[in-house]
């Protein structure tokens, strides 16, 4: 397998970084997942905005642009001879001096990873678990994708298989978001999901599902619930950028309609029709 690294392709085997890179040593990077429909990154635009507030909070400084990330993704699929894949584009802070720095990073490592998507026909519905791990408070205002990811590695150690997805729970007992995914459910006409402040990282997919409920003119509401409210729910699904929109079967003793769901049809007839239209942003 081929990725980028600083500009250059090489061999995965042959990739390295210095061992006094920050990223490393302190956590400090962030970085996007995104994958192609046709060769295409879907909704490139919206990744690297969320990236680059990312690295303005982590004093990162980087300028890329989605036309560079197209180019990349272009080169690296005819590379590992693939038609669409999965990637990873990851920027660490770079070299520093042990100890914490202030000062801005100037010279970040930017890495473009990339891996097969599994090639399924089928969709593939989830089983819910609340999770006894809670979700941690981001460690600055809101929560970065950046390379700290202990509390959901803690979370998915809970899960017996790969049918399962774990839902944390806030310290105060609200509904906050899976491991590695967003939750959405319906009833009464209505669209919910949990709001920021509840700890999530604000997903791109759980954007396009908000900007989709418009379209759809089906009602949202955002805000602070309890885990009771799924046991009542008509329907209930999680959003990933690589997974899609991903139904869920059941959570503890109640079924829901799964890939079956009227609703989650409705949204992810939408998501394949704007997969095929290169949509860069929302």
């Amino acid at each position: 397998m081929y990725i980028y690294l600083n500009g250059v392709v090489v061999s995965k085997d042959d990739a390295m970084i210095s061992p006094y890179d920050h990223g490393f040593m302190y956590g400090l990077g962030a970085f996007e997942t995104f994958r192609t429909y046709d060769g295409f990154p879907f909704l490139i635009d919206e990744h690297l905005n969320r990236l680059r507030e990312a690295l303005n909070e982590l004093n990162i400084d980087l300028v890329i642009d989605s036309d560079t990330v197209i180019e990349m993704v272009s080169t690296l699929l005819a590379k590992n001879k693939m038609d669409d894949a999965y990637f990873r584009l990851n920027v660490s802070a770079g070299v520093g001096d042990i100890g914490l720095q202030t000062e801005p990073y100037m010279k970040p490592v930017v890495i473009l990873y990339t891996k097969p998507l599994m090639k399924t026909s089928a969709v593939a519905e989830k089983e819910l678990v609340q999770l006894k791990t809670k979700r941690n408070t981001p460690e600055g205002e809101k929560r970065l994708k950046s390379h700290h990811y202990l509390n959901s590695i803690l979370g998915k150690r809970e899960l017996s298989n790969m049918n399962q997805e774990g839902i944390f729970l806030t310290r105060e007992g609200y509904i906050s978001e899976g491991t590695v995914s967003n939750l959405f459910w319906y009833k009464d006409n209505m669209l919910f999901t949990p709001h920021a402040s509840n700890g999530i990282l604000e997903g791109i997919t759980r954007k396009w599902v908000m900007h989709a409920s418009k379209l759809l003119n089906i009602p949202l509401e955002t805000g602070n619930y309890n885990i009771e409210t799924l046991t009542e729910a008509d329907e209930v699904f999680l959003t990933n950028s690589i997974q899609e929109l991903v139904p869920v079967s059941h959570f503890q003793d109640t079924t829901f309609s799964g890939a079956e769901g009227e609703m989650y049809q409705k949204f992810r007839e939408l998501y394949m029709k704007h997969t095929k239209k290169q949509y860069r942003s929302i």
